[in-house]
């Protein structure tokens, strides 16, 4: 990734040489809100077109954890002591942009603080045991997410109409546009069956006819759907996770479908908060 990321590059001569640290790319738009198709993007450019996102859209290194300072390899350590050497790190080289200390703590005060920064685009926090040492390969923490249960419009299905696979989801922009937002994981077979009963076959001039669905966020694989009529309100449970456009990152999980809600009653499309 250096060709796509010089400033990434060029701020490694902060850092003390035979060193390695662990952690996460991200962009920040102007209003502070982590930007992910932005660094996407960012990562399918080179040469000039590279130095000039970098001035537009520049990188941060969040770095959370130190497997190997001046040489000598820290993953052995506990993690009390790596968090530590890679505080030092910070304080002793003074490190600035590219390079962001991940906050830490273990306050439940200040975890559920943090937990409620949906703003930035934050979707959660990660925990670690202080005594842990670094497994690589390994998943040693675990992640918990914020999340919110809403509503959202059935516009289309993957499988079929009587044994759909996957729901896409839409909600009305403010010019009265139904827009897609996202798509629910796999149906169970009776959540399938369920919400089969409620659907029906889409008429002439649905507002998606001709449109092409991305199989996943950032992905260029598109998906077979039956349009059907946007008529079935449906309440899922979302993650706190939006592109620049409002619409869901990750998928979404059905809750239960609401017949007795109409597409009216579902909130409208909105961008991020800003």
């Amino acid at each position: 990734m250096a060709g796509s990321l010089p400033e990434i590059v060029a701020g490694t001569v902060q850092l003390p040489d035979a060193t390695a640290l662990d952690g996460e790319l991200v962009v920040w738009d102007t209003a502070g809100r982590l930007a992910f198709e932005q660094l996407q993007n960012r990562l399918q450019r080179r040469g000039a077109r590279a130095a000039r996102a970098a001035a537009e859209w520049p990188a941060h290194f969040v770095a959370f954890d130190l497997l190997r300072l001046s040489g000598t390899d820290t993953t052995g350590w506990p993690y009390r002591r790596r968090r530590v050497a890679l505080e030092s790190v910070f304080a002793a080289r003074r490190l600035s942009a590219p390079w962001v200390l991940c906050p830490s703590t273990t306050e439940a005060d200040t975890v559920r603080e943090w937990l409620t920064w949906a703003s930035v685009g934050m979707e959660g926090v990660v925990f670690k045991r202080l005594d842990d040492a670094y497994q690589p390969s390994v998943r040693g923490w675990q992640k918990y997410k914020v999340r919110e249960t809403t509503e959202a419009i059935v516009g289309a299905v993957t499988g079929t109409l009587a044994s759909p696979r996957t729901l896409l989801l839409g909600r009305f922009d403010d010019c009265g546009r139904l827009q897609y937002v996202g798509r629910t994981t796999t149906l169970a077979q009776t959540a399938s069956s369920t919400v089969a009963g409620l659907l029906a076959p889409a008429r002439r001039g649905h507002p998606w006819t001709g449109w092409s669905f991305s199989a996943g966020w950032g992905s260029r694989e598109t998906l077979d759907v039956t349009l059907v009529e946007p008529e079935l309100v449906v309440e899922v449970g979302v993650d706190v996770a939006r592109d620049a456009s409002g619409r869901w990152r990750h998928p979404a999980r059905l809750h239960r479908a609401r017949p007795d809600l109409s597409p009216t009653n579902v909130p409208h499309l909105a961008s991020p908060p800003r």
